[in-house]
């Protein structure tokens, strides 16, 4: 990973971000958090259940090199809303978000601050971190950079949010996603293997493939079941996910700006029970609801 010419994700844009630059990603080399939370609304085996007290140690990185126009948490991705912090601050938010029960640290949209949060884990490690690492992503990765974190991350929770260019390019104008998103998959189960749990019924080591479906894509989400089940089985999970909301630029793009029908939704669902696939999620209705966005305050940051 080459921060002084950056190619850590797919654009490469070869900003010399070490010397402040701001990358395709609008982001330098300083790491920047809007927010760090216990988090209780992620997959069961992720947060636990939503009355549990304990919950996943989530850091919300502000920025993002993906920039979906319907993107929920907008105000951090694409307006780049949070706080410069070191290093070493981070690795004592991940230490204080441990002390309080996490059952997890849970990195959201991490890619772009892959090396420093390298060195973050390495040093609280060496502190007395011990809970597992969950690289939360939006699929768009490289593989060489995934690479660099074997050994460092513990469950890798990934999109796949496209399978046909063309909406790639029209909703977040990236070419080739789901080359990269796949590929990367292959690599993130090639370090990890098969899902395992602790005493507590949480996951402890594995792979999870979220699917965030949008209207009318129905076919291409199925083309994304497809593929993952055909290469991988039952041995990671998947993720189907109903909570899309119409948010930021999506009034500009009359296909998706409306919420998901339901019917597709239970479609998809039934397409993944023909399919064979055992080990997936599905949401409830009402999932598709703003109040589960956080309130990005610098809250666990400052």
């Amino acid at each position: 990973m080459d921060l002084k010419c950056c190619n850590i994700c797919p654009r490469e844009c070869g900003k010399n971000r070490e010397d402040g630059e701001l990358g395709y990603c609008k982001s330098s080399s300083n790491i920047k958090v809007a927010k760090a939370m216990i988090h209780h609304f992620e997959e069961p085996f992720i947060s636990g259940e939503p009355e549990d007290s304990r919950g996943s140690g989530t850091v919300f990185f502000s920025n993002c090199p993906l920039k979906c126009v319907y993107c929920q948490n907008y105000n951090i991705s694409h307006e780049g809303f949070g706080k410069e912090i070191s290093e070493a601050r981070l690795a004592e938010i991940f230490l204080t978000l441990q002390y309080k029960g996490a059952y997890n640290i849970n990195l959201v949209t991490p890619t772009h601050y892959a090396k420093e949060i390298i060195e973050s884990i390495k040093l609280a490690r060496s502190k007395g971190l011990s809970i597992p690492i969950v690289y939360n992503t939006s699929g768009y990765e490289k593989p060489s950079t995934i690479k660099e974190l074997n050994g460092y991350i513990d469950i890798y929770l990934t999109d796949i949010k496209y399978f046909n260019d063309k909406y790639s390019i029209l909703y977040s104008n990236a070419k080739d996603y789901f080359k990269y998103a796949s590929d990367s998959l292959k690599e993130m189960f090639s370090q990890i293997g098969k899902f395992s749990f602790d005493e507590n019924e949480m996951m402890k080591k594995g792979v999870v493939v979220r699917h965030l479906m949008l209207p009318g894509l129905l076919f291409d989400s199925k083309k994304i079941l497809d593929y993952v089940y055909s290469n991988f089985k039952d041995d990671v999970y998947i993720s189907l996910m109903n909570q899309y909301v119409p948010m930021y630029k999506a009034c500009n793009y009359p296909n998706i700006n409306k919420t998901l029908n339901e019917d597709h939704y239970n479609s998809l669902i039934d397409y993944a029970l023909n399919l064979g696939i055992k080990n997936a999620l599905i949401q409830e209705k009402g999932s598709s609801d703003k109040c589960f966005i956080p309130d990005f305050d610098l809250s666990g940051v400052i």
